[in-house]
């Protein structure tokens, strides 16, 4: 009779003591974490963050200044239309899909929400050229959710370190989800992904001057310029 195969167990992700002592050091480091995507309310933070989507959000707060001075409800976005849409947005990725998505965002919005950006996740999934990621920003920033949006930079804080380890985002915001103290989730997205933009680099991690070298797993360090 031939073995069964062993399932393989998940990656061991941090102890509850260890994560909070991270997080702990993360709030100092930062007191006041935010996003950095410009916005002025719950709707033109849906756009922004739709628009986010292999963009820099300096990239699309350069975009958006003068689009959200002149459309910043879902009526005025449609007023402007398509093209118009388009006009503000040329600069960045993948914009003449965004385009389509922001006006059909915003159709959706007035026709099945009364213009109102819902509150739940599965409202907010519905719209176009929302995902779980943006769903979850939106949660988090605009209404004071607990949530963890897992991006490029948080997938890779998550694993480098060994706070959270997974091989897709799901399972790594699965893992946030169990390891993240309860008093530090509000702020745990905003955290990662600053760490992950300003310091743990993608190519070239800033080791020296990480404030949780010391409870990071990754090896080799990246010596300091001087070293």
């Amino acid at each position: 009779m031939a073995e069964k195969k062993k399932r393989k167990s998940a990656p061991r992700r941090f102890p509850k003591a260890k994560a909070e002592e991270l997080f702990r050091i993360l709030a100092e480091d930062r007191p006041d974490p935010r996003t950095e995507l410009n916005f002025v309310n719950p709707y033109t933070l849906v756009v922004a963050v739709a628009l986010s989507a292999q963009a820099t959000d300096v990239g699309v707060n350069k975009a958006t200044k003068k689009l959200f001075e002149i459309a910043d409800t879902p009526e005025k976005m449609l007023a402007l239309g398509e093209e118009g849409v388009a006009d503000h947005i040329k600069t960045i990725g993948l914009w003449r899909n965004k385009a389509k998505n922001v006006i059909a965002l915003s159709d959706m919005l007035i026709k099945d929400f009364s213009g109102e950006v819902p509150r739940t996740r599965e409202e907010l999934v519905k719209l176009p050229g929302v995902g779980r990621k943006t769903a979850n920003v939106v949660l988090n920033e605009a209404f004071g959710q607990p949530t963890i949006a897992v991006d490029t930079h948080i997938f890779r804080v998550s694993n480098r370190t060994g706070l959270a380890p997974g091989k897709n985002p799901d399972q790594v915001e699965e893992q946030l989800e169990k390891v993240v103290p309860a008093e530090y989730k509000l702020g745990a997205h905003h955290w990662l992904i600053l760490h992950g933009r300003y310091c743990c680099l993608a190519r070239t991690p800033k080791c020296w001057l990480c404030p949780i070298i010391d409870l990071c797993k990754y090896k080799p360090k990246t010596p300091g310029p001087r070293d």
